[in-house]
């Protein structure tokens, strides 16, 4: 199921899903606000559909300020390491290729809604 959703963000919501880190590191590089979605191996790891989910829903409620896309399987590992992102699933933020910080794992809603808010301010987050 968790791969199917992560199928329907691709093909409905038209968010690119990326094969390649150069091809990250191309669309971060782009004007505005940008939201990488690590999702980890969806058969084993149960948190990827629940922020499959919940990505769409915090565009959302942010009024589409930041863009997604995807990070394919072959190049997550090389991906993590590039950002320094280690847990999945993850949402790493960028502006104009900057890392502006991650939000490992399935949060509270209100957890989302602050952390996005301070990235969108301007401010970087520490790691976790």
């Amino acid at each position: 199921m968790s791969a199917a959703l992560l199928d329907t963000l691709v093909q409905d919501r038209h968010w690119p899903r990326f094969e390649t880190v150069e091809a990250v590191k191309a669309w971060t590089a782009r004007p505005g606000f940008h939201c990488l979605f690590i999702p980890g191996d969806p058969a084993k790891n149960l948190e990827t559909a629940d922020v499959a989910v919940i990505l769409p829903e915090l565009v959302g409620t942010f009024r589409g300020a930041f863009d997604c896309a995807l990070v394919a399987g072959g190049i997550e590992r090389a991906t993590r390491e590039t950002y320094e992102v280690w847990p999945t699933p993850s949402l790493i933020f960028f502006r104009e290729g900057e890392k502006l910080g991650a939000i490992p794992r399935v949060r509270e809603w209100q957890d989302y809604i602050e952390k996005i808010a301070l990235i969108l301010e301007g401010e970087t987050l520490a790691a976790e």
